[in-house]
């Protein structure tokens, strides 16, 4: 049984860390080598790096700041954002990234995965899918959330899973900065469809929160961002309150 992990996530824009709600609404949540310092302090058990605008821009994740915080690190880190080649993917490892992170290249070349995987093996390939309802229906997004395409997202997590993905990072657009909750319904269909591990992302709010996800789902990890940055939730109390909880956490 998989430990569960808490995953703060730093959206980069134009080099700083930004926070939106459903995928707008952008505004600055601080330096993002100063977060992630403060996070391995803290506990994290990962860090997840997005280059929110890179695929929009038609440009490369910055390679150069992935560099410094990996140098200030020593947990998992995974980096996504404007990643569409084997090329991208080695200058992200060379740069001290442990797994990369890819949405809007996968749906265009869904052989992508397969090629990372093969590469550099299944355990460093994490396909983020943002989940949007269209009438009534989970699709996948892409382009950062704002493009719609006809993937049905539980066939489409199937699918990159056959194809090497180790990991899914599942964001639902509704919940996304709402901190109403984590979207459970759609979390725990597609974690209980899939071998591989899922990590819930969008709404979190409160402690209970992640205490949902973790009971109600098979996620294996929960990530957040602007609860964290802004200090609304401390990831050591999280921690000692899922502990309590009997959830079986890192401490």
């Amino acid at each position: 049984m998989l430990k569960k992990r808490i995953i703060p996530c730093l959206d980069i824009k134009d080099g700083q860390t930004v926070k939106g709600v459903n995928f707008v609404d952008i505004r600055n949540a601080g330096d993002p080598i100063e977060l992630a310092k403060r996070y391995v302090k803290e506990g994290a058990d990962e860090l997840v790096f997005l280059d929110i605008t890179a695929t929009v821009d038609g440009r490369k994740t910055f390679a150069a700041l992935v560099e410094q915080i990996a140098h200030e690190i020593n947990i998992p880190f995974t980096v996504g954002g404007g990643i569409s080649s084997i090329e991208d993917v080695n200058i992200l490892l060379n740069a001290g990234a442990d797994k990369v992170s890819i949405n809007s290249a996968a749906v265009r070349t869904p052989s992508l995965v397969k090629e990372i995987a093969d590469e550099f093996g299944s355990q460093f390939v994490v396909v983020a899918i943002d989940a949007g309802l269209v009438d009534n229906e989970w699709k996948v997004f892409i382009k950062g959330g704002r493009e719609a395409t006809e993937l049905d997202v539980f066939e489409w997590a199937k699918k990159v899973e056959e194809l090497g993905a180790g990991e899914i990072l599942l964001t639902s657009m509704q919940n996304d900065g709402t901190k109403a909750g984590f979207a459970i319904d759609l979390t725990n269909k597609l974690s209980a469809d899939l071998r591989i591990p899922v990590i819930a992302s969008g709404g979190a709010g409160s402690s209970e929160h992640f205490k949902e996800v973790f009971e109600q789902t098979e996620a294996t990890g929960a990530l957040a961002a602007s609860v964290f940055h802004f200090g609304e939730i401390p990831i050591p109390k999280l921690k000692a309150f899922l502990s309590n909880q009997n959830i079986d956490i890192r401490l």
